[in-house]
């Protein structure tokens, strides 16, 4: 049996979204937008909200048990503890989120230095690094949303200008994985399809199980405590049907 991936190339990760609260008295975790992927809460305990600001305007969606909210690249979003809050996330395109995808809402200054940028994003090895990045994003990410408040886009869209120069010099890099993970995903669909209108059924045979469990299981993630897997994102042809 070859390896396969998870359905369409996603990522998946758990979360119990942080519980301290930022100088706006808001529990929750670190503002951020994705640039070339779509995110999905599927909510699975507690409740709580995710804050979101588009050119659209900033939007405050109520997270509890049952819920599935997505957003698309280009979206700031916060997720905001209200009691218990359990999220599995599903991530499009896994790899490129882990490689850089994702901007923190740092201030302006820190936004235009790339070196700065990456030493204040960086992993948390603990808490008080997990708050300090939290806490930075927040201050980058009221202005937004009270300019949002008022009726003026401009500073979320000089926000995507700048994340756009940081991630810029990485997409040559990115788009390998991309081809090797979900774009082939897709494609592979597109062979078996065509094989089986020929009633060639040969790829059934390589059927089976894979199981994961979390590879960090009390991790720090941009939302909070992150239970993440390392499932690999490469997409077998399965006997070649090209």
């Amino acid at each position: 049996m070859d390896d396969f991936a998870l359905p369409g190339g996603i990522g998946v990760s758990h979360l119990r979204a942080y519980d301290w609260a930022a100088e706006d008295g808001v529990r929750g975790g670190s503002p951020h937008l994705h640039l070339a992927c779509t995110e999905a809460y599927v909510v699975t305990g507690g409740h709580g909200a995710v804050q979101t600001l588009s050119v659209g305007g900033y939007v405050e969606t109520p997270l509890e048990a049952g819920v599935i909210a997505w957003f698309a690249p280009g979206t700031v979003h916060r997720m905001v503890q209200g009691g218990s809050l359990r999220v599995t996330v599903l991530m499009q395109n896994s790899g490129l989120p882990e490689a850089g995808d994702a901007v923190f809402t740092f201030p302006t200054d820190v936004l235009a230095d790339a070196s700065a940028y990456a030493e204040a994003a960086a992993l948390p090895k603990n808490e008080h690094a997990a708050r300090r990045r939290r806490d930075l994003a927040i201050r980058g990410y009221l202005p937004l949303r009270e300019a949002l408040r008022d009726g003026d886009p401009e500073p979320l869209r000089a926000f995507h200008r700048a994340a756009v120069a940081l991630v810029s010099p990485k997409i040559g890099d990115w788009v390998p994985r991309w081809e090797a993970g979900a774009l082939k995903a897709a494609e592979l669909t597109g062979v078996h399809l065509k094989a089986l209108a020929v009633g060639d059924g040969r790829h059934l045979e390589h059927a089976g199980v894979r199981v994961a469990t979390p590879s960090n299981p009390d991790g720090f993630g941009m939302c909070g405590r992150r239970a993440e897997y390392d499932i690999a994102g490469r997409v077998d042809d399965q006997e070649g049907h090209r």
